[in-house]
């Protein structure tokens, strides 16, 4: 059965960091492209930052130049470092495979960016 475990999540103030992680498991992780999406309070999923089986990343233009998705697979682990965070930031963010998230989703991790 597969199951993805977020975590790292927290409350950062206005410019800080966080890095989550997403721990998968029940899957040969290695042949999946993953994706991080987050929601926001009222507002739908989206998608935050992708990466290829191959490490090609691509990333939504709302953090373009402060996030970076990458991912080990001797863990089956992906991962987003987040930087510059803002208030816009704040959501609940998940991961799943890309573009089709056909796993089911894990409980994501609450990140707060507040001062």
């Amino acid at each position: 059965q597969v199951q993805l475990v977020e975590s790292g999540g927290g409350l950062v103030q206005p410019g800080g960091s966080l890095r989550l992680s997403c721990a998968a498991s029940g899957i040969i992780f290695s042949i999946y492209a993953m994706g991080w999406y987050r929601q926001a309070p009222g507002k739908q999923r989206e998608l935050v930052a992708s990466i290829t089986s191959g490490r090609v990343t691509n990333y939504a233009d709302s953090v373009k130049g402060r996030f970076t998705i990458s991912r080990d697979n001797a863990k089956n682990t992906v991962y987003l470092q987040m930087n510059s965070l803002n208030s816009e930031d704040t959501a609940v963010y998940y991961c799943n495979d890309f573009p089709s998230q056909r796993f089911n989703w894990g409980q994501g991790t609450q990140v707060t960016v507040s001062s």
